[in-house]
């Protein structure tokens, strides 16, 4: 029983979750903190009350903006009214046919009408409503409904739903990713759990997300990130558990050269900026004049008698203690940083990984080239741009390379279709594109040649070398 309740609790909303909020088709992930007021769709109000209730359940938007879960109605009391007309030949859209004013429907807003009693309102002042087919009448009813019901959707975070919120609000920072092509490279690149996979991403940490919750926080995922801190935003808004992180790992693309020739150093003390400091510092400090370091007789003298007021020395020896403080807060900092770091590259050692997934605004093919080195063979791999120029040459440049088989370029066709009683057919917009996918599995090299002659076959190596597509 107590398994019940533990497996239950995982589709209750709970104090802390990140969830996704939804009006419509909009999106907007959020996290449930109390008392805190959150703007969505030009409306203002507090998650406090969903707390408890099942995922996916649908709220109004009470005064105060408190939310109160929403009644279910029998065939909703809008559609009552229904007295289906012949045909819509004889309805001209002249804006005169609906009585109410927009004065009159803000009346009716401060009088406390919620949005399904507006709607009847609009229904009831309307001199065509009933003379529309009842096709037309559900139309103007799911209209009314998008405009005037003050209801959210509470949903839990999944990828798919994640990627439909940055394909409405924010494409650019997901690189246009589609949710279905985001799907095909899950599949492509085989992940499941208990898999060690290289994830190259700079899409918001959208497509590093959708692999962690696809191996269920088993296994190993190493992040690849160009330069200073790796981007995951994408990650924060799944609300992944704990243990979860203890799977992922990152390392710098940079140190890839030097991993590949076994000159990577992690057991020494990062080369970080602290002995150029200290070297500046003391270049510095041998510039300056006699006089200067050692200071005027007059501020001689003020030291003096600033050293005799006790005061001073106390804020001086806290002045000490925070910087001594600062500077054991940053050498912590430093030293879990090589840790992580040594980690990462102990899993890359093996060049065991079993699957590598790329989707970047850079260059891919040095980055392709750079990390199918660390996969084993018969691994498979994928990559994702947004145009198909630069697949092209990934393509190109792996059959000249050698060492992979069955490399495929596609892109997915994607269109939705509205499916209701006598009135199911495709609808009239659909997305452009969803990109280019380029995929493939690496094989072992015939090692059966003498190793001069492979040797002379082989390209000489180059250097991995991240370019930026966008300049």
């Amino acid at each position: 029983m107590a398994d019940n309740g533990d497996d239950e609790s995982q589709y209750r909303i709970k104090g802390g979750d990140y969830v996704v909020l939804k009006r419509g088709e909009i999106f907007k992930a959020v996290q449930i903190q109390p008392k805190k007021k959150v703007i969505f769709e030009k409306q203002w109000f507090f998650l406090d009350n969903a707390v408890g209730h099942l995922y996916s359940t649908t709220f109004e938007i009470g005064s105060g903006g408190v939310l109160q879960l929403r009644k279910l109605r029998d065939a909703e009391s809008s559609t009552d009214a229904k007295e289906a007309g012949t045909d819509n030949r004889n309805i001209v859209d002249d804006g005169k046919s609906q009585k109410l004013t927009r004065d009159d429907i803000e009346m009716l807003k401060e009088q406390g009408l919620k949005g399904q009693e507006i709607i009847q309102q609009l229904i009831d002042n309307s001199s065509t409503f009933r003379d529309k087919t009842g096709f037309s009448q559900d139309k103007y009813i799911k209209k009314k409904k998008k405009k005037y019901e003050n209801t959210v959707t509470i949903l839990k975070p999944s990828c798919r739903i994640l990627a439909m919120m940055y394909q409405g609000r924010e494409p650019g920072k997901i690189r246009h990713l589609r949710y279905d092509t985001l799907a095909q490279m899950l599949t492509l690149a085989n992940i499941h759990a208990g898999s060690k996979v290289l994830v190259f991403d700079t899409c918001a940490g959208l497509v590093l997300g959708a692999v962690m919750e696809r191996m269920g926080g088993y296994g190993s995922v190493i992040q690849m990130y160009p330069r200073g801190e790796p981007v995951r935003a994408g990650v924060e808004s799944f609300g992944f558990p704990a243990h979860f992180r203890d799977t992922l790992h990152g390392f710098p693309i940079c140190h890839v050269n030097a991993l590949l020739a076994g000159t990577l150093d992690t057991t020494a003390k990062d080369p970080s900026a602290d002995s150029k400091q200290s070297n500046t510092a003391a270049e510095g400090k041998q510039n300056q004049p006699e006089a200067e370091r050692q200071g005027s007789p007059e501020e001689q003298s003020m030291e003096t008698s600033s050293c005799t007021d006790g005061s001073h020395e106390q804020e001086k020896d806290e002045q000490e203690k925070r910087k001594e403080a600062r500077a054991q807060e940053k050498k912590v900092k430093q030293e879990e940083k090589r840790k992580k770091l040594a980690a990462a590259a102990a899993l890359l050692e093996g060049r065991n990984a079993d699957g590598l997934v790329i989707a970047s605004q850079y260059q891919p093919c040095p980055v392709l080239m750079g990390l199918l080195k660390f996969l084993s063979p018969s691994r498979p791999f994928v990559v994702y741009s947004q145009h198909k120029e630069p697949l092209i040459e990934c393509y190109t440049k792996l059959k000249e390379h050698g060492g992979t088989v069955g490399v495929r370029l596609t892109d997915t066709w994607l269109r939705h279709y509205q499916v209701l009683p006598n009135r199911t057919h495709p609808l009239p917009l659909m997305s452009g594109g969803g990109g280019y996918l380029l995929s493939g599995t690496t094989v072992a090299t015939d090692r059966s040649k003498p190793a001069g002659s492979q040797q002379a076959e082989e390209p000489a190596p180059k250097r991995l070398k991240v370019t930026d597509t966008e300049g």
